[in-house]
Formats: structure tokens, C-alpha cells, sequence
């Protein structure tokens, strides 16, 4: 799932930085833990496409590069989302 998401931002978005991090350990047992291991992640990501957006816009950029994992395989994701020299 790791390598997915990097896929898809990086298509999406052509990132300068990204870093995308399995926190799925952390929630183990918790709601939203499906048994697989990988459905809560966080995401830094720096993005030149991020210039002159609002937080919000930043959130729903990643989230539509992200549609249908979110809808189906995601049960969580932190973002942290900046374009360069923020």
C-alpha cells in the first residue's frame, strides 16, 4: 500500500519531497484496524502544485489522488502537505 500511495502522489503532484509512513502498528486494535496492516498511513509531501493553496485545498489535492484507497482501503491519513520553501 506504501508503494501505491507513493505512486499516485507522485503522478498526481510531481512532489520535490515525499515521504509516506505505514502507522498501522500504532493502531492495532483500535477501529478501523481491518487486520492487514496497512490502513492507517501518514504523508509529508512538498509540492510545487501546493503554491498559492489554502490548507484545505492541499488535503483534497492528496485526497483525490487518493479517491478509492481512501473509500476502500485507508481507514486513515495524515497529511502534511507544503509547497517549497514553506
Amino acid at each position: 500500500m506504501t508503494a501505491e500511495i507513493t505512486r499516485r502522489l507522485t503522478q498526481a503532484l510531481d512532489p520535490a519531497h515525499l515521504e509516506v509512513r505505514n502507522d498501522s502498528a500504532s493502531h492495532r486494535g483500535h477501529m478501523g484496524d481491518d487486520g492487514s496492516g496497512e490502513s492507517h498511513f501518514s504523508v509529508d509531501i512538498v509540492a510545487s502544485a501546493f503554491a498559492g493553496m489554502n490548507r484545505l485545498q492541499r488535503q483534497r489535492a492528496v485526497n483525490s489522488a487518493l479517491a478509492d484507497l481512501l473509500a476502500d482501503r485507508i481507514h486513515a491519513l495524515a497529511i502534511k502537505a507544503r509547497a517549497p520553501g514553506e
